[in-house]
């Protein structure tokens, strides 16, 4: 019964939002702004908090939400990770113990409306003012980010550019929000119009249309060596997506992984990632 819900409940918030737009657009579009905003998992588990207790915790608060972040302490560089949509920080438990053995200095942070954090919505530009905040409280060596978190480390980057950042790791990030919002508008089954409409909130508050919004276009102005990871098989964020990012990085790394699917989530992975920290030179 729960995934017949799950499959059709899209179908009636669509008609929901599509006849309140015959009515009042403005309001309809503003509901589909937050609704694509809104995470509906990512909070804690029960059995996912005897790990996260092994970290020193502190709550900071950064515009105006109540950001949990965790800090395992290691004598090397720092590490900042960033998870992804619907995720928290316990999806880097492995990554973090492998880690912990190269004894990295380990950051990590709930995003809003996901894990012990506050707040309702998330989006690329709150995420990456949210690790701007961390960055210059922790001045990490190296970002990781996956899938969301990738697109909101490479954005971090291009935006803010006074930052601490020598490498970065991406893994299964999405790079096209036209995609996204194409996906988007076709399990809700929204007319051109209502999407234009929607666009106009995007162009409002944030200053660039769906098509502008490119994650391989905002690497064009990264230097630092980056390795990037993805699944042939991703379901996901399709591979083409990291190939795209890959062409506009001067400094870059692509491992195809196979049937690691889009969490990317394995021992061979996270070996991975550690050699890259430690091991990678930047060659000039």
């Amino acid at each position: 019964m729960r995934k017949k819900i799950k499959k059709y409940l899209p179908k009636i918030i669509g008609i929901q939002l599509s006849s309140l737009y015959l009515i009042n657009p403005k309001k309809a579009t503003k509901k589909a702004y937050y609704l694509f905003c809104s995470p509906r998992r990512g909070r804690i588990k029960p059995e996912q908090k005897d790990f996260l207790n092994t970290a020193k915790k502190e709550i900071l608060t950064i515009q105006q939400t109540p950001i949990q972040t965790y800090h395992w302490e290691g004598s090397g560089n720092t590490v900042l990770l960033i998870h992804g949509w619907e995720s928290n920080t316990h999806r880097w438990k492995e990554l973090i113990a492998e880690l912990q053995e190269k004894n990295f200095n380990i950051i990590a942070f709930d995003a809003p409306a996901h894990g012990n954090s506050g707040g309702k919505i998330i989006n690329i530009p709150i995420y990456a003012n949210i690790a701007d905040v961390l960055v210059k409280k922790f001045t990490p060596d190296y970002l990781v980010g996956h899938s969301m978190g990738g697109m909101t480390s490479v954005y971090y980057q291009h935006f803010f550019t006074e930052s601490t950042i020598k490498k970065t790791v991406l893994l299964g990030a999405p790079s096209e929000l036209d995609r996204i919002m194409y996906g988007y508008q076709k399990i809700l089954n929204l007319n051109n119009k209502f999407m234009a409409d929607l666009e106009q909130i995007f162009v409002r508050k944030f200053n660039f249309h769906f098509k502008e919004f490119s994650v391989a276009n905002f690497a064009k102005t990264i230097q630092n060596p980056t390795l990037i990871i993805h699944d042939q098989y991703d379901k996901i964020v399709p591979l083409t997506e990291a190939e795209k990012i890959k062409q506009n990085l001067k400094d870059v790394e692509l491992l195809i992984t196979e049937g690691a699917g889009h969490s990317l989530n394995n021992q061979m992975i996270n070996q991975k990632i550690t050699h890259f920290l430690l091991n990678h030179k930047h060659h000039e």
